[in-house]
């Protein structure tokens, strides 16, 4: 039998096959040891963000405590978005997941999707917070849309007569920081705390725009100041806030649920 050698050219390449090989293995291996870790502590930053916007998230929360307080205070719903009536849940279900595939999305007319995602689920999860009696305190209920170098995935609260915002924050985005990432800024989330998400005819309101805050042309209850320095950001969330609460996102829904027909 020949004698290995390890110095030659050959014998080089086969050592370098052979350890791209185990490397590989280790590796794939560790990714799926770690998926399932990933996986929950996925699921706890989407608990944490809910909860924030929700202002039920204490300071300093740990994840057992996030999980206590979610699982006392959230019930977990879906949301036909069509018709605008609450569906099951398919187990597992995940919005982003669920747009990617054919049989479970529907992609969006291009003269409606003013938040630039091309296709969405058919299904929304949404999320109700209930008090000790049981009684709906607010709603939470996820946004997403394209900004200028990102998609920017977030939360609105709503209060129980299915108009008035509550809470907003973003926990996903790639903006440019100190600019367009100002979006997580909760000094500028603020501004949406009180806002009116619908006009009298129903008809989806706010409005994100230089000095909008003050301008009685938008509605002071309707109006959102823009970032500085950040136009296409600032059209992104407009974008954002135009589509899901327009007749192809959350609109029916809410439409339904301000008559009293869901209950």
């Amino acid at each position: 039998m020949a004698k290995f050698n390890k110095d030659s050219f050959g014998g080089t390449i086969t050592v370098v096959i052979l350890l791209s090989l185990i490397c590989s293995v280790i590796v794939a291996g560790s990714a799926t040891l770690l998926k399932p870790k990933q996986e929950e502590q996925k699921q706890l930053d989407k608990q944490r963000s809910i909860l924030r916007v929700a202002h039920l998230l204490p300071a300093d929360a740990s994840g057992q405590e996030v999980r206590e307080i979610f699982a006392k205070k959230i019930e977990t719903r879906c949301v036909d978005l069509d018709a605008g009536t609450y569906a099951q849940c398919p187990a597992g279900f995940d919005a982003i997941t669920a747009a990617k595939n054919p049989k479970t999305s529907q992609p969006i007319p291009a003269d409606l999707d003013k938040a630039g995602i091309r296709v969405r689920a058919k299904l929304a999860q949404i999320y109700l917070v209930k008090g000790e009696d049981g009684q709906l305190q607010q709603m939470v209920l996820p946004i997403y849309g394209n900004g200028l170098w990102s998609v920017m995935y977030g939360f609105v609260s709503v209060a129980p007569n299915g108009d008035t915002l509550k809470g907003i924050t973003y926990y996903d985005e790639g903006e440019t920081p100190g600019l367009g990432g100002e979006i997580e800024n909760p000094k500028w989330q603020a501004q949406f705390v009180g806002k009116e998400l619908f006009n009298a005819q129903g008809q989806s309101a706010i409005v994100v725009g230089k000095g909008a805050a003050n301008n009685p042309v938008y509605g002071r209850e309707h109006g959102i100041d823009s970032l500085t320095g950040a136009t296409l950001t600032s059209n992104g969330v407009q974008g954002t806030f135009s589509y899901w609460f327009g007749p192809n996102g959350f609109g029916p829904f809410l439409n339904h649920f301000r008559k009293g027909e869901l209950k």
